[in-house]
């Protein structure tokens, strides 16, 4: 089954992607909840006019998008975490932590927009940063014990 996705849905694609489906996916969720719309041919071409049209103010945010990327890449991001035996953690550093060390920074990202696998142990780590569908930024950081 063909869709036109009418918003970013998580392992399938961003807003107005053509993607294909199985039929109960689409049919019994994506359809249902306004994710999705049937691929038909005039909606294709809906699609393809709204895409023409957009592409110049899509030209700004991407540069936008580019300018913030660069000014992650200069950033040098250290979380404080309170440490017991050795190395470990209490409790763990997640996309919260990472946002909030951003937002320190000067620099405001959702932490939606923010992967990180789960940090248990002091160390230097990356996460991984969208800020478009085109611009997506390596962030390193690094993990310190609190004082």
């Amino acid at each position: 089954m063909e869709l036109i996705l009418k918003q970013d849905v998580d392992n399938l694609g961003f807003k107005d992607d053509v993607v294909t489906v199985k039929n109960g996916y689409g049919r019994n969720f994506l359809i249902p909840t306004g994710k999705a719309i049937l691929a038909t041919v005039s909606a294709k071409k809906v699609l393809a006019e709204n895409l023409k049209q957009r592409a110049f103010k899509e030209k700004k945010i991407v540069d936008d998008a580019n300018a913030i990327a660069d000014a992650l890449k200069a950033l040098e991001v250290k979380i404080a975490a309170k440490v017991g035996a050795g190395d470990k953690l209490f409790g763990s550093v997640n996309n919260i932590d990472v946002a909030e060390a951003l937002e320190k920074e000067g620099q405001s990202i959702e932490k939606k927009f923010i992967t990180v696998t789960t940090v248990k142990r002091l160390g230097k780590y990356n996460a991984t940063v969208r800020l478009h569908r085109d611009v997506i930024v390596d962030l390193p950081f690094e993990v310190i014990a609190q004082a």
